[in-house]
């Protein structure tokens, strides 16, 4: 029979998608936060698919993900695991989509300035189905430093939905930006829960 402290046993499991437009750096991000050896279903790009796939501001780019990626990182001291799942950033990949937001709290939706519109997609995606999101500029080495005012216009991002910059491959930096998607579903909840009179004015 489970003790009173029996929750102390058994973490809270939260589901965060990682999403955005191709190549912004949704693998490498899965990685550098995940505590086990990521599952990655990353396959070569052929010559069949560069029609379909455009490499425009990332020509380096020889793979991608058709399926999904998947990670786990622990907060010990909060009893907390993120269950990490990296969406597939081509359109023909979407399908995949519904299937992975299902339980999920909430997403990162990974921007790159150098091909903005490619994260329309996924914010218009989580804003339709409700999933609290955060977009985080991934700046990529010799790209340009866009003020946050006109990212925000430019994505024409609701006020409450976060902003923040962060380096895909520095494991910190993702956390980070985890950190501040997870306050952001917190805060959420607590003023979902909290009656309509009793809510502070603004």
């Amino acid at each position: 029979m489970a003790s009173d402290g029996s929750s102390e046993l058994f973490p809270n499991q939260v589901k965060i998608l990682v999403a955005g437009g191709f190549g912004v750096g949704k693998t490498t991000f899965v990685g550098a936060v995940s505590e086990i050896e990521p599952l990655t279903t990353e396959e070569t790009l052929t010559a069949a698919s560069v029609a379909t796939d455009s490499v425009n501001g990332v020509e380096s780019k020889s793979t991608t993900t058709v399926a999904m990626d998947f990670g786990r990182l622990s907060f010990r001291d909060q009893n907390l695991v993120l269950y990490l799942f990296g969406t597939p950033g081509q359109d023909r990949f979407w399908f995949m989509w519904d299937e992975l937001s299902l339980g999920a709290v909430g997403a990162v939706v990974l921007a790159d300035t150098r091909r903005l519109a490619d994260c329309f997609g996924a914010i218009e995606f989580f804003e339709r189905r409700g999933i609290r999101f955060l977009v985080a500029l991934n700046e990529f080495d010799g790209s340009y430093r866009y003020e946050d005012t006109d990212i925000r216009a430019a994505l024409a991002l609701k006020p409450h939905v976060p902003l923040v910059r962060c380096d895909a491959r520095n494991t910190r930096s993702a956390s980070l930006a985890l950190i501040t998607l997870l306050e952001t579903v917190l805060a959420g909840s607590r003023a979902a829960a909290t009656p309509p009179m009793m809510r502070s004015p603004r």
